[in-house]
């Protein structure tokens, strides 16, 4: 037999009190900040706030409403109609099993109502609402409530104002600022300048073993803005992450000396450093300064996918299957006044890589050390050797004590490889500044995390050249700063290699 309909209105007329299946009808009219704009309240369930009403728009649905749920929970579909809503109830017993439901599976909504069956005085009332609607029980509650809430259009739902208001709901959803670049604000500001002009590109091209957009540039009062997109390939960033055992869990644990983190930077799919030279008009135009954020969301719920990232992504439609690198630069006019745009290219430039080379020791001048690089065999010599001491005693006193012990060494190369192309470094990274002794009565710090960068650069000690007719060039290198003298250094050779060539892309014809 089909169930009757039966309107709010003409269900009111009726005097069934719902009090007792969770419902209670005139407990109160106050509202919450997640109450909808338009909501006509039905009932309340007299405990944390959780009332159930109809909303302007939505015909007669209802919906419950739960101002202690987590954001953005709070309000939920429960029928499609009135009568539907009695039927659940019929179904059910009372409401709590209907405003949780969203939240369980079916197992789980089945054992609840297992748990706590209808109360006797719960059955009265719902023989009382059959006798008197003459409804049927709802078939399959669960999946009724799921087919409703699954295909719901939770964003048509209106608010108040209060909704919104960070003092009263502190997990409300704001409102995206306007997209707006300017030439010194980054991703983050304006920076209090006037927004550039957005000029879209729309130009797609392959380097460096990437694809890459360059939806728009920016036409600013200083200059104009570039926003170059790299897209990677998920597998790529899982594979390695997964070599590298990178997690979020242990992100911040891992610690990884020179040496891998240089192959490290060389196996990341998402590093690529570069430079960018604008030719507008036939005038070149060089990037003063830059900004960068990525968007992956192929790593999973536990890494945070930033703001700014993903408003970029949205702002170009750039395709969400796949990780991107946005890299944002500014490049000053080269003339006083704003140009018109007739011709527009730009040269990406890979800077040098840092590559580890092979490792060796040495303790003596004349010790030579014959290595391979791009098939071509190269000797190293030591032309000196020596221990030396770091004299300290100029610098301003810190309260640390420095480590001063190291090894220099001068050597050449044979043949002689391009200036810059080859550095020595030690492989290990030396010891830290350390407290100085104190007087027995104060406190003595078990550690310290300040490191002094006296000699080398980012990747250890850095070649020194210097002219000598008879040995051709002549380089030097030192070793980490030790506290006690250094009896043998391991050495590693780096080279630095740019690895793609560098490519010209028109931009505007």
């Amino acid at each position: 037999m089909m169930a009757m309909e039966l309107t709010y209105r003409a269900f009111s007329k009726k005097c069934i009190d719902l009090a007792p299946l969770g419902i209670s009808i005139g407990a109160g009219n106050e509202t919450y900040f997640c109450t909808p704009k338009g909501a006509k309240i039905i009932g309340w369930a007299c405990v944390d706030g959780i009332h159930y009403c109809m909303i302007r728009g939505f015909g007669e649905m209802v919906f419950a409403v739960s101002p202690m749920n987590l954001a953005p929970h709070y309000v939920h579909p429960l029928a499609r109609t009135f009568s539907d809503f009695l039927r659940l109830l019929l179904a059910c017993g009372n409401c709590d099993a209907l405003e949780q439901a969203w939240q369980w599976d079916e197992a789980e909504f089945q054992g609840f109502l297992a748990e706590y069956p209808p109360t006797p005085e719960q059955s009265v009332v719902l023989e009382q609402l059959a006798q008197q609607t003459g409804l049927t029980p709802m078939e399959r509650p669960w999946q009724y409530l799921r087919d409703l809430q699954t295909g719901f259009a939770y964003d048509k739902i209106r608010y108040t104002e209060d909704y919104y208001d960070l003092d009263m709901n502190p997990d409300a959803p704001q409102i995206p600022p306007k997209w707006e670049v300017s030439f010194d604000g980054g991703f983050w500001s304006s920076s209090g300048e006037r927004p550039g002009k957005e000029l879209p590109i729309h130009k797609e091209f392959d380097w460096a073993g990437h694809h890459w957009v360059i939806p728009s540039v920016y036409l600013c009062g200083k200059g104009m803005v570039v926003d170059f997109c790299m897209q990677v390939e998920p597998v790529a960033t899982r594979d390695f992450m997964k070599k590298w055992n990178l997690s979020a869990e242990y992100e911040a644990e891992q610690q990884f000396i020179q040496e891998q983190q240089m192959k490290l930077d060389l196996d990341n799919p998402m590093h690529l450093e570069f430079q960018s030279l604008l030719h507008l008009n036939g005038k070149e135009l060089h990037s003063t300064h830059g900004y960068g954020t990525s968007f992956n969301p192929c790593l999973g719920p536990e890494y945070v996918v930033e703001d700014e990232a993903k408003r970029a992504v949205e702002h170009y439609e750039l395709d969400l299957n796949y990780a991107w690198i946005i890299l944002r630069s500014s490049y000053p006019w080269a003339t006083k006044r704003k140009p018109e745009i007739r011709r527009l290219s730009v040269t990406m430039i890979q800077d040098e890589v840092s590559i580890p080379g092979p490792h060796f020791r040495v303790s003596a001048p004349g010790d030579t050390v014959t290595f391979s690089y791009s098939s071509q065999k190269c000797t190293l010599t030591v032309q000196e050797y020596e221990a030396k001491t770091m004299d300290w005693s100029r610098t301003r006193d810190t309260g640390l004590e420095n480590p001063s012990h190291y090894v220099a060494m001068s050597y050449t190369v044979a043949p002689e490889l391009p200036d810059g192309l080859m550095n020595i470094s030690d492989c290990d990274e030396g010891d830290r500044p350390r407290q100085a002794p104190s007087a027995p009565w104060q406190p003595v710090p078990t550690s310290c995390a300040m490191v002094i960068g006296v000699i080398g650069g980012r990747d250890g000690s850095e070649a020194i050249l210097f002219e000598n007719d008879k040995q051709g060039k002549l380089h030097a290198a030192c070793s980490s700063l030790h506290f006690e003298p250094v009896e043998q250094v391991e050495w590693r050779m780096v080279f630095q290699e740019k690895q793609v060539a560098d490519v010209k892309v028109d931009l505007l014809p």
